[in-house]
């Protein structure tokens, strides 16, 4: 258990799954960014992976049901625009998935996209256990989303790990699963990508609300 505790501390050094510290929105807030996407019911592993060594840097879970969250345990995303409780980022619209995972695909990362189809009972009980989980210690971004998922009905064999990469193949197993990947070659530091992804779409939401 230490070597595989100190292996994850090691990963998420370089990709920033080391611990939430992004300030807390209050529900007004959630209540006005609050997106629910038009299409089926579905849940999104991503996994961020180092392009070097291959290994997993960072997990995280996009639910889209009554409405469309992401699940990121210990997690680095920060967005103008995108209220965060308990390390669920609300108010996903497609603008919003699109700078997450630019954000996070870099020269030294790129993004595994799993998405699985699910029913709304599902996806809703998803929801409710990614709200109910809290912030999520920094290491534990990948032991945390195995187990939301293990609560899940569908996804009970998904086993317990610490390894981003361990869960993805896991998840790959799952009847229905369509696998992509996101690639950018930008500068390695995820600070400015999160600046420029910040940006970005705080220009769309002035436009828009004009």
């Amino acid at each position: 258990m230490v070597r595989i505790l100190l292996a994850c501390l090691l990963a998420v050094t370089v990709a920033g799954c080391t611990g939430s510290q992004r300030p807390q929105a209050d529900q007004s807030e959630i209540s006005a960014r609050s997106y629910r996407d038009p299409g089926p019911s579905t849940l999104t592993l991503y996994t961020m992976i180092n392009t070097r060594t291959g290994s997993g840097a960072h997990t995280s879970l996009m639910i889209s049901g009554s409405e469309r969250v992401i699940f990121d345990p210990a997690g680095s995303f920060r967005a103008d625009i995108v209220p965060v409780k308990n390390d669920v980022l609300y108010g996903i619209t497609p603008a919003v998935e699109r700078a997450y995972r630019s954000s996070h695909a870099r020269e030294t990362h790129y993004a595994r996209i799993q998405t699985v189809e699910v029913s709304p009972q599902q996806a809703e009980l998803a929801l409710q256990l990614a709200k109910q989980m809290g912030p999520v210690a920094g290491a534990f971004c990948a032991n945390s989303t195995a187990q939301l998922l293990q609560q899940v009905p569908g996804f009970e064999q998904i086993g317990t790990t610490f390894y981003p990469i361990n869960l993805s193949d896991q998840f790959a197993q799952l009847p229905g699963v369509e696998t992509a990947e996101y690639r950018e070659f930008d500068d390695a530091d995820l600070q400015q990508g999160l600046a420029f992804n910040n940006a970005r779409l705080n220009e769309l939401d002035a436009t828009s609300s004009q």
